[in-house]
């Protein structure tokens, strides 16, 4: 008898086999969902789009003020990706653009890179594609970098 009192009593505080929807979203881009109006929405869309490489960031390449920031200005440094391709925005200096960037992407962390417009990931995603040479075909194939030439061996000579 005890037992079973003893296992109910656990079955009840056991969590879900699924987590509803909701718990699934932060509270604070719940309530950012419901305010992004279609004006913020046309802008962040036409600044994605306006330039070939777009990062949202914490800071500036010059001075990244947090560590994520950093990498993925670094990856792309990296990367040879050309100031005149790259457009970068400080969400620190629009606490407004913080947040509807967030909802924008469904994203819930800062930097964000967009590439011809469509939404890449975050940092973590980026060290990712960098790793695996996905992140220089994208780019390559984006015509935002030249395509590597493929390095000539030296022959060996036969005496």
């Amino acid at each position: 008898m005890f037992r079973t009192a003893l296992r109910t009593s656990f079955t009840a505080l056991r969590a879900p086999t699924h987590a509803p929807a909701v718990a699934l979203v932060s509270p604070s881009l719940a309530f950012a969902r419901r305010y992004l109006s279609q004006e913020a929405r046309g802008k962040i869309q036409q600044a994605v789009s306006a330039t070939p490489v777009v990062l949202f960031m914490k800071g500036t390449p010059e001075a990244p003020q947090c560590g994520f920031s950093r990498a993925a200005v670094q990856v792309l440094d990296i990367h040879g990706v050309p100031p005149e391709k790259m457009k970068t925005f400080d969400v620190l200096e629009d606490s407004e653009l913080r947040q509807a960037i967030k909802e924008f992407s469904d994203w819930p962390t800062i930097p964000q890179l967009y590439v011809q417009g469509e939404f890449v990931g975050g940092c973590d995603i980026l060290l990712n594609m960098h790793q695996s040479g996905e992140l220089d075909d994208l780019l390559v194939k984006a015509g935002v970098v030249p395509p590597e030439e493929p390095q000539e061996t030296p022959t060996q000579s036969q005496n």
